[in-house]
């Protein structure tokens, strides 16, 4: 429910798009919700609109590194740049943000969920843009930002962009508008990895813990561990297990579930306890068969299905792998165990099945060995399991425990 004082800010180019901006500021207020129209303009010698709330120049005063209020300039690139940048840090400081909306092409959408992904979870927020339909991943991250694909161009009020704009403007109204219902659970949240692959050893987890935490899934599709680590370090998980660190695959050899390169720091960073292990290590995720690139056409490939390809990673990967996830485990400053299942890393890594490759994953271990800096709080333990078995589930619940209480 909407709380007193609490508004829907409305972000957007007024030098270019005002009439979509102003018809989004009259539905909202129609649904009884007060806005704030905020103005990134970037255009030189653009004279001001008085409707606005709040003008662009008020937005550049918050732009770290300069000191005119302005960012007049015949370089739209930078110009653009800064107003991103000053919007950041705006939005970081409002109070009274009760839910944001902003609408445009391209650069407009790249502008504002720059500052939408800054928000919290939770708090309603959706884009309307030219190239929701595309390849979002950019703009959205690992938040919860709405996107909407605008259908026609944000160039003006037509037939088709009063429905879509009015169907945004109407859905921030219902998100801003209604109660989400009380998780009646006071249960602490904890962070755990899956992929399909991986699915016994998570369930297994969560039957667990069920009673002692709301335990969040994330879906490790190259954002999936993003997310988890979003909420770890805005405070709102206890700590993760982190049993499929999968993305780094895609990282290493190009796939398209790639986590960032930044994957495992804010984890670190969160000083929140941590156990990890090797959830689908043996793979890398492509497209359909026929979109794998070229330089793998020799290697070892399962057809997950029509729009999923896995290839086995190899002994190099594997030590690239071990490298990095060793590199990023050595930024934590609090205690963490970091699991082995010394047979095998999913269903399709086990005796008998296509990805079992023992000196690859040995090669793993070798690579994690060498390059974890251990110490009695940081730990890395080698068991004679398959990830899937009930008793590694067992290892990894005994892990946590021993890490949560050296962190009390």
């Amino acid at each position: 429910m909407l709380k007193d004082h609490q508004k829907a800010y409305i972000i957007g180019t007024f030098d270019t798009k005002s009439a979509e901006l102003l018809y989004l500021s009259d539905l909202l207020s129609k649904c009884g919700i007060e806005s704030c129209l905020v103005d990134v303009s970037t255009s030189p010698n653009y004279t001001p609109d008085d409707r606005v709330s709040i003008q662009p120049s008020q937005i550049a005063q918050y732009f770290p590194k300069q000191s005119q209020n302005s960012f007049d300039s015949d370089d739209r690139g930078a110009a653009i740049a800064k107003m991103k940048e000053s919007l950041i840090h705006f939005i970081k400081q409002a109070k009274d943000i009760g839910g944001v909306i902003g609408a445009g092409g391209s650069g407009n959408t790249d502008l504002v969920s720059a500052a939408l992904r800054e928000l919290p979870v939770g708090l309603p927020k959706i884009m309307v843009s030219t190239v929701g339909s595309g390849n979002i991943a950019p703009y959205v991250g690992p938040n919860d930002i709405a996107m909407v694909y605008s259908v026609t161009d944000v160039a003006g009020l037509n037939t088709i962009s009063r429905k879509v704009l009015g169907n945004a403007a109407h859905a921030l109204a219902g998100m801003m508008n209604h109660n989400i219902p009380v998780n009646k659970t006071n249960a602490p949240a904890l962070g755990l990895t899956m992929f399909g692959v991986t699915t016994p050893c998570v369930d297994m987890l969560r039957k667990k813990f069920g009673d002692t935490y709301d335990c969040l899934v994330f879906h490790a599709t190259g954002v999936g561990g993003q997310s988890m680590e979003k909420l770890a370090e805005s405070n709102l998980l206890v700590g993760s297990i982190d049993v499929t660190t999968t993305e780094v695959c895609d990282l290493v050899a190009g796939g398209v579930f790639a986590a960032g390169k930044d994957r495992f720091e804010r984890l670190a960073r969160s000083g929140l306890p941590y156990v990890g292990s090797c959830g689908a290590l043996d793979m890398v995720n492509f497209g359909a068969k026929e979109t794998v690139p070229a330089r793998y056409k020799d290697r070892k490939l399962y057809v997950h299905n029509a729009n999923v390809t896995l290839m086995r990673t190899n002994v190099d990967e594997c030590i690239k792998i071990g490298k990095f996830i060793a590199e990023k485990l050595n930024l934590f400053k609090t205690p963490f165990s970091f699991l082995f299942p010394e047979k095998g890393f999913s269903i399709l890594d086990s005796e008998g099945q296509i990805f079992y490759d023992q000196e690859a994953n040995a090669a793993l271990f070798e690579s994690l060995q060498s390059n974890i800096l251990n110490s009695h709080k940081h730990r890395l333990i080698s068991l004679p399991m398959h990830i899937n078995d009930p008793s590694f589930a067992d290892a990894l619940a005994e892990a946590w425990e021993n890490v949560i209480g050296e962190k009390l």
